[in-house]
Order: C-alpha cells, then sequence, then structure tokens
C-alpha cells in the first residue's frame, strides 16, 4: 500500500504522539511503526486501518487519495 509517509509523521505530531503512544494505540510495534513511517517498510490494510482509528483520518488520507483530513462517519460494526 502506497503511503504519503510525511502525512502519517505529521498526523502524529499535530496530536502530540510519540511513536511509543502509536504502538500502545494501535499494537503495532515501534520500530515497525518507524519503518512505515520512513518509508522502508509497508503497512499491512489492518495496520493501515488502525493508525487511521487513532489518529482519526480516513484509510484514503493517508493513502493520499484525498486532501480530507478528517475521517469518514464511521459504522458501528
Amino acid at each position: 500500500m502506497v503511503m504519503k509517509m510525511s502525512r502519517l509523521r505529521e498526523l502524529r505530531r499535530e496530536k502530540g504522539f510519540t511513536q511509543i503512544k502509536i504502538q500502545m494505540l494501535t499494537g503495532i510495534d515501534q520500530s515497525d511503526y518507524s519503518k512505515i513511517e520512513n518509508g522502508s517498510r509497508y503497512m499491512t490494510f489492518e495496520q493501515c486501518k488502525k493508525l487511521a482509528f487513532a489518529l482519526e483520518t480516513s484509510m484514503d488520507y493517508l493513502a493520499g487519495l484525498t486532501n480530507e483530513k478528517n475521517p469518514y462517519p464511521r459504522s458501528d460494526q
């Protein structure tokens, strides 16, 4: 999954989150997250979904498919 890594880092910093906080919120290991954020590793669909939820955005925004940061209305499922 092609990601806009600068968006991932930017959102994390806007929220005031460290990489360790992202690990706590998503279950993604900090070293794996660091590699994702730096562009040396791609994330899985599930990781992208968890990050979008934790960072209160959409997967489309993380992927660079939209410039709208706000998430879509979430389903209850």
